[in-house]
């Protein structure tokens, strides 16, 4: 057991090194708030590597997909603090959107060396495993969003941001101002 965790732990380091993601601490985040934030809003995403279709999509296309609603999350930073809430948020499931530009595998076993890197248009980046999206509960509550309360995202955020609503700490996979979504294969 111990040997099938340190392989695992090996797994994710080397995805995070081979796709230079990087989670900033989100305490970090919640202190840079841009004295601009509207150079950073994304109007669309863009879906490419490892995948058949690659998909660039506004929010229109995002109403297309089946809708997710989430009442209210707490934002949990990285050393555990609490940095506020999402409130009555709309969005589509991350899984969802990777279904429509389905992913590429050669092999039986590569859809589990895929990597899903979410950047932002500041450079803010969020990993996710295919494991975490397709083989567990976790990709039940990782959104693409681009409503409150009814309303557009403002500035702060971007018309499209992601969170991963089911993570105990949610705050480091909260990424505003979504710019693209990147399936990537880790070799070994």
């Amino acid at each position: 057991m111990i040997q099938i965790l340190r392989r695992r732990a090996l797994v994710f380091a080397f995805a995070f090194a081979a796709t230079g993601a990087l989670l900033l601490p989100a305490a970090a985040l919640a202190e840079h708030k841009p004295a601009d934030p509207s150079k950073y809003v994304t109007e669309r995403v863009s879906v490419s590597g490892a995948v058949q279709h690659a998909l660039t999509l506004k929010v229109d296309d995002l109403r297309k997909f089946p809708p997710q609603q989430v009442g209210e999350m707490p934002l949990i930073c990285q050393s555990g603090a609490n940095m506020g809430k999402l409130e009555n948020f709309k969005g589509v499931l991350l899984r969802d959107i990777l279904n429509k530009a389905e992913l590429v595998s050669r092999e039986h076993n590569d859809f589990k060396k895929l990597v899903i890197i979410a950047t932002a248009s500041d450079g803010y980046k969020a990993v996710f495993s295919w494991n975490e999206l397709f083989n567990s509960k976790l990709g039940d509550g990782v959104l693409v969003f681009f409503e409150k309360d009814g309303k557009l995202l403002g500035d702060d955020e971007g018309r499209i941001a992601m969170v991963s609503s089911q993570d105990t700490r949610s705050g480091p996979r909260h990424v505003k101002w979504l710019q693209s979504i990147e399936v990537r294969r880790i070799t070994e």
